[in-house]
């Protein structure tokens, strides 16, 4: 019986919440056109916004017809001048036109609406809207003016001879920083909204002319499949259109300058813009690309090429440097010139852990470091960074825990980390480290050449937007060959890279003097 009387309870609950007034009337008028008579328009605002204490509702008449008005917006999404200088003093102080309407001419758009759901979400996003009592309309005005910071520095990719302009959070000063460099109507830009609760603005970016129609249409269902509450940043965007999730290697180029961004885009490549996001997504991507940077066209080709080679240098060292040292001195000692060898037996005399747990310790010690300098405010982490690095390393030496060739070896590995000008795959390539020092443990030598193998098999299967990520050395193609490991001169470079799969090949001529000929 108590039972019984709780489940009546509980449906009673249920039905009057179901019930009430204010859930009838949303469901009743949710999705339907606007009342012609003000107060009943308010009204359903008011409970279409509840618990919503920074919406503004903000009653007038109008001048030009003498017609009671209202305007509606929400305080912290909107430009305070914009709204009083160019909305409400034509409507309150200027003298009525020949129709007796009133124009807002300073207003970058004015729009109509009669259906509840696109009101709704222009107030979201920061536009005032205007009801007129007796007419089922409403005035959309844009009035965004929602607070954000301006344009500095890029802080991940820095540049000494590139531009000093990085993306903001604004979608739209980000689009008008690419359109800065390429003004030209082929520059063309779909436009999207993800997200069921917090929408997300997303802007397709590509040269109409040179980009691969299969490529912008095979990325645009990808995003339009998408359904999420809301889009935070690209990196969570990136999880649900890349075409292999479970790879540690980024298929997708992340980056905050806009340099970098229309260089990829004259390539035939597409642009992924997102409001709300300091960073632009690039597609598709190769595993060369991620090695190149943008001050690499800023120098002479030959230093560029010496520069490039270095980074290619520097990720096999990052990747190897530690599992090498430990197959040489786990298994293969015999390789190790004989002084060399008589030195780190010296130096591991008082270790008492395996090589493997050695380069474990300080690895993740390293990493931590890393982490922590990152996390604190900029002056504190560099003096961690340095100071802790300094003193664990030469402690840990005096105290035995590890060799100081293995300080060596981690300090080197670190170094080479930082010349990845790619701060994602830089990741990719710090958590690979840590298989790799297992396998060599295991097996030596062989390991390294079993593991990188795989590695080598797994890049080569890879896609990125359907195109192959070891382009252009799998499959090969000798044209794009010379923007890989060296960079050539730019009057050599007349075509665009294949990988990027353009409909137009050409982009330049070389038509530059031959020496001293006339």
């Amino acid at each position: 019986m108590f039972h019984f009387l709780s489940w009546l309870l509980r449906k009673r609950r249920r039905r009057n919440v179901h019930g009430s007034p204010q859930a009838n009337f949303l469901n009743s008028t949710e999705g339907k056109s606007l009342h012609s008579e003000l107060s009943v328009n308010l009204d359903f605002i008011r409970r279409l916004f509840d618990l919503t204490p920074d919406l503004v509702i903000r009653r007038l008449t109008i001048r030009a017809s003498d017609e009671k008005a209202a305007l509606v917006f929400i305080a912290g999404l909107t430009d305070k001048t914009t709204l009083n200088n160019d909305i409400i003093r034509p409507l309150t102080s200027e003298a009525p036109s020949g129709n007796g309407d009133v124009a807002f001419p300073n207003v970058s758009q004015v729009s109509i609406s009669v259906h509840w759901d696109e009101l709704e979400s222009a107030i979201l996003q920061g536009n005032t809207v205007l009801l007129i009592d007796g007419r089922p309309v409403a005035t959309l005005l844009d009035t965004k003016g929602w607070p954000q910071r301006a344009i500095e520095d890029p802080q991940i990719e820095t540049s000494l001879k590139g531009a000093h302009q990085g993306f903001t959070e604004s979608g739209g000063q980000n689009i008008s920083m690419i359109r800065r460099y390429i003004p030209n109507r082929e520059l063309k830009i779909k436009e999207m909204t993800i997200g069921s609760r917090g929408k997300c603005m997303v802007w397709l970016m590509y040269l109409g002319d040179v980009a691969n129609p299969r490529l912008v249409s095979d990325l645009e269902t990808r995003l339009r499949s998408i359904e999420i509450d809301s889009i935070i940043n690209t990196g969570e965007l990136v999880e649900f259109i890349e075409d292999n999730p479970y790879s540690p290697f980024p298929q997708f180029i992340l980056t905050e300058r806009p340099d970098s961004t229309v260089s990829q885009i004259l390539q035939g490549r597409i642009a992924i813009v997102v409001d709300r996001s300091p960073s632009v997504l690039i597609a598709p991507a190769t595993f060369v690309s991620f090695f190149q940077s943008i001050d690499d066209y800023s120098t002479r080709w030959l230093i560029a090429s010496f520069i490039r080679m270095l980074r290619f240098l520097a990720f096999v060292i990052a990747l190897m440097l530690p599992a090498l040292y430990i197959a040489f001195i786990s298994f293969n000692y015999e390789v190790i010139p004989i002084q060399l060898l008589f030195s780190i037996a010296e130096s591991r005399t008082r270790v008492p852990f395996p090589p493997l747990l050695e380069a474990m310790l300080m690895e993740i010690t390293l990493e931590m470091m890393r982490e922590a300098g990152i996390r604190l405010p900029a002056p504190v982490g560099q003096t961690v960074g340095i100071v802790g690095g300094i003193i664990i390393g030469q402690t840990a030496v005096q105290a035995g825990i590890v060799s100081n060739i293995m300080v060596i070896v981690v300090a080197s590995t670190a170094i080479a980390s930082f010349i990845i000008p790619n701060y994602d795959m830089g990741t990719a390539i710090r958590l690979l480290r840590f298989p790799m020092m297992i396998i060599a443990f295991m097996f030596g030598i062989i390991g390294i050449v079993a593991g990188m193998m795989i590695l080598i098999v797994h890049l080569i299967s890879l896609e990125s937007l359907g195109t192959p990520y070891g382009s252009p050395l799998s499959p090969f193609r000798w044209t794009d060959m010379k923007d890989t490991f060296v960079r050539f001169p730019a009057w050599k470079m007349i075509k665009r890279p294949k990988s990027a799969e353009p409909v137009q090949s050409r982009r330049a001529v070389d038509n530059r003097k031959k020496g001293d000929k006339k």
